[in-house]
């Protein structure tokens, strides 16, 4: 799992059908601090609900994607499996 930040919206006219109906978002992996950015930017699949801004937990892995969305032959890699409320650091 990826701690991230999503940063902004994907649109496209023409996409695989498999993509029709879900948002497609731009989310930047971060820091534990939730702040400093960690790597590139990456596209994912909105499962959650989320918007930009929020802190969200995305898994970068077309399998883990695949079994979410429950879409065992479409083409995704990336999608966002939860909200973060909130980071404790220990």
């Amino acid at each position: 799992m990826i701690l991230a930040r999503v940063i902004g919206n994907s649109v496209s006219t023409v996409k695989h059908p498999s993509y029709h109906g879900h948002k497609i978002m731009v989310v930047q992996p971060v820091q534990p601090d939730t702040h400093t950015a960690l790597g590139s930017s990456f596209l994912a699949i909105d499962s959650v609900q989320a918007g930009v801004g929020d802190l969200v937990m995305a898994a970068r892995e077309g399998n883990t994607a695949r079994q979410i969305l429950k879409d065992a032959k479409a083409p995704f890699h990336g999608v966002i499996v939860g909200i973060v409320d909130s980071v404790v650091l220990q």
